[in-house]
């Protein structure tokens, strides 16, 4: 039975009116004109916010509270209520994404107050439930937001999932801003990602609300084990996790167009179970209905593919921002940068160029052409530098002369990274700062797992999750911290204290950057198990260059499997769709992601594509970097963009305004934290660019400016 749950009306005051409550709303007694989706399971919370003391977009903080350093706290750090876990996910998720420092743009281009001098809180309601998809019992989040300024004469919705792998709050900032400022409904889903920690040792988990249980009720997930397999695993393995992207046997990523898709049919169900007792309201659906598909990343990636697969016409169009899409691999065409070679080895998958990342940056952070200028460098400290380019020479993996030095170590891993895996020139200067922030390690090991259906209990390359102590050795998990994971974590450890553990690490079980690899006893950061991630990725001994054998091999053919299975297809089927992407994005390398899904998609639709891809100079992935000195100065927010290609799909699809053609944006950097942005920085999309910053595929060549 489903049921609908009212469960806090927040008046005027902000006085509690009514706790949860059952609104008699199951399968037997909804009406046919506006039934529950079959998808949905369990039941449905409704919350209505009354935009003073708590709101849709910021959780009652504003604009000034979601600037500030200082996070909100809670009354009882180990018994955080729902409300507390709610206020802080939606305060996090919103700076993980947004720059939110002075001078950087926020409030001025972008921000709950900006455009209209306010604290920017939105009234309204919110729908909060767990949905499944055909051949899975894991659950996945869904939410939609109806602001109170929605027109049900003039409908809109605006799909947001989740950015990264976080939880349903995390594209607020993105994706929710601009549709709940619009008047839009938001649809939300974490993807099968979000937080879902399960903690082995005492069963707890993270039911939707982010509070903890250890009993039989509904959680967002929990390991795929018995009784006796979990009492096992804890007596060899005290203290481990399993994480909801990385174990549950799924591969979410393989449905994120359809998480996207339902999200959307979940969003018209509530805006009819909101507005359907109004007779002089037509039913709301996507034939009145503008929708756009949109977020960032890996949301970004989860609204491409929704327009892919959308057969039902729920879709109109497309924007989004540095998305994550592993293209089909065209050997059809090359890219071509200014006058640089032709690049044939685009569209490589995630985990090729991120395991390659993992292996090799480590030793390249210290190449002397970025040792002392890349920003945070000093994050990775340099006798661990040393010790990976010693690890990785003497296994054969870089190239030099018996009397190579770390420098030339560090150089030729460096070229690795840009001539044989296609990572951009200039990325090379961010690379340090995200692997002093564990991006490619986490992602490698988190997509290996779900790539390959793995669970906790397999182990991949003798890697697991834990709290970790100063030494780097497990312990358990503080009972105040994992109480907030829900609105701490981002999805994809190490998060909210919890660490990827080596567990084969010379001596004892190590956090993964503090640990010695057996085959050098030094600390390496666990080189061997990053280099088996690589030979998971790329299907063969990447250190011996032999075949890989036994369950090696049969984890890499699941891998391989798990891979094709989230391939995207190039085809948006006419709808018109921007892609905004920053050149120096050190995540998604603009040729596996970007630039070959443009150039795919104009062999795929051709003359029928209205798609249009804007390269932006002087941009990257996380814009949260810009806060700080040497990013910023040198970078722009790339959030801007993203908002302008909202802009402009929504101006297409209600005035028939063309979309500019694609085109590089010379974005021009500030130069000085202390000069705040300027509209002189960030140059708009041109409606006619010269044809000098024009991208075109040309024949069998896709030609980007320089």
């Amino acid at each position: 039975m489903k049921r609908l749950m009212i469960c806090t009306l927040i008046g005027a005051t902000g006085f509690l009116l009514s706790a949860c409550s059952d609104n008699n709303n199951d399968d037997d007694n909804t009406s046919e004109v506006n039934q529950v989706p079959g998808f949905i399971d369990g039941d449905i919370r409704h919350t209505q916010y009354d935009g003073i003391t708590d709101d849709l977009l910021t959780a009652g903080l504003g604009a000034s509270g979601l600037g500030s350093a200082t996070a909100p706290a809670f009354a009882d750090p180990l018994n955080p209520t729902s409300a507390e876990l709610r206020q802080l996910a939606i305060y996090n998720n919103y700076r993980a994404l947004v720059d939110t420092s002075p001078g950087g743009g926020y409030g001025q281009f972008f921000g709950p107050g900006a455009g209209n001098d306010t604290e920017g809180l939105v009234p309204g309601h919110e729908y909060l439930a767990f949905m499944t998809v055909p051949g899975s019992n894991v659950p996945v989040t869904v939410m939609a937001q109806v602001p109170d300024g929605f027109d049900v004469q003039n409908p809109c919705m605006v799909t947001a999932p989740s950015s990264g792998s976080r939880g349903v709050y995390g594209a607020i900032g993105t994706a929710g801003e601009w549709g709940l400022k619009k008047g839009c409904a938001v649809v939300y889903t974490d993807k099968g990602s979000g937080t879902g920690s399960h903690n082995l040792k005492t069963n707890a988990a993270q039911k939707i609300d982010g509070t903890l249980t250890a009993s039989g009720e509904p959680v967002q997930f929990r390991a795929d084990l018995t009784d006796k397999e979990r009492g096992d695993f804890n007596a060899t393995s005290p203290d481990r996790f399993a994480w909801k992207h990385a174990h549950s046997k799924t591969n979410p990523e393989a449905d994120w167009g359809r998480h996207v898709l339902q999200s959307v049919e979940f969003g018209f169900w509530a805006l009819n179970e909101q507005f359907g007792g109004d007779n002089n309201v037509d039913a709301i659906t996507s034939e009145n209905t503008l929708v756009i598909a949109s977020s960032v990343s890996n949301g970004g990636g989860a609204s491409v593919r929704a327009a892919e697969q959308d057969t039902k016409g729920l879709i109109d169009g497309v924007a989004v921002s540095e998305p994550n899409v592993n293209p089909t691999v065209d050997t059809g065409f090359t890219i071509v940068q200014g006058d640089n070679a032709p690049i044939a080895g685009h569209s490589r998958s995630l985990l090729e160029y991120t395991t390659a990342l993992a292996v090799y940056q480590g030793c390249a952070n210290q190449a002397p052409a970025i040792r002392d200028t890349a920003p945070l460098n000093a994050l990775n400290p340099s006798d661990v530098r040393d010790n990976i380019c010693n690890s990785l020479a003497n296994k054969g993996l870089l190239a030099g002369a018996a009397s190579a030095t770390i420098d030339d170590y560090a150089t030729e891993a460096q070229r690795i990274l840009n001539e044989d895996f296609g990572i951009q020139p200039e990325q090379n200067l961010l690379a340090p700062v995200h692997f002093a922030s564990k991006v490619a390690q986490s992602i490698s090991m988190t997509y290996a797992n779900a790539y390959g259906r793995a669970g906790v209990e397999d182990r991949v390359c003798g890697l697991s999750l834990a709290a970790t102590d100063d030494n780097g050795a497990v312990t358990p998990f503080a009972p105040a911290p994992e109480a907030a994971a829900f609105a701490t974590s981002n999805g994809i450890p190490p998060t909210a204290g919890v660490n990827i553990v080596y567990d084969q690490a010379e001596g004892q079980p190590t956090a993964l950057p503090t640990s010695a690899s057996p085959s050098s006893s030094q600390v390496d950061y666990g080189l061997d198990a990053l280099l088996c991630l690589h030979s998971l990725a790329m299907g063969r001994d990447v250190v011996t260059g032999s075949e890989l054998t036994g369950e090696q091999a049969a984890l890499a053919g699941a891998i391989a499997e798990g891979i094709s299975d989230i391939r995207a297809t190039g085809n948006l089927q006419g709808k018109p769709a921007v892609f905004v992407t920053g050149r120096a994005d050190a995540i998604l390398p603009v040729n596996h992601a970007s630039r070959p899904y443009f150039g795919l998609n104009q062999r795929v639709e051709g003359q029928s594509s209205e798609l249009r891809y804007y390269e932006v100079l002087n941009a990257h992935h996380l814009d949260v970097l810009n806060q700080f000195d040497g990013v910023g100065s040198r970078y722009v927010p790339l959030h801007h963009y993203y908002f302008q290609a909202l802009d402009l799909v929504w101006e297409r699809l209600t005035k028939d305004t063309e979309l500019p053609p694609s085109q590089v944006v010379r974005a021009v950097p500030r130069g000085d934290l202390a000069t705040p942005l300027a509209l002189t920085n960030l140059p708009a999309v041109a409606a006619q660019p010269p044809e000098e910053n024009l991208i075109r595929l040309v024949d069998s060549e896709l030609r980007i400016p320089d």
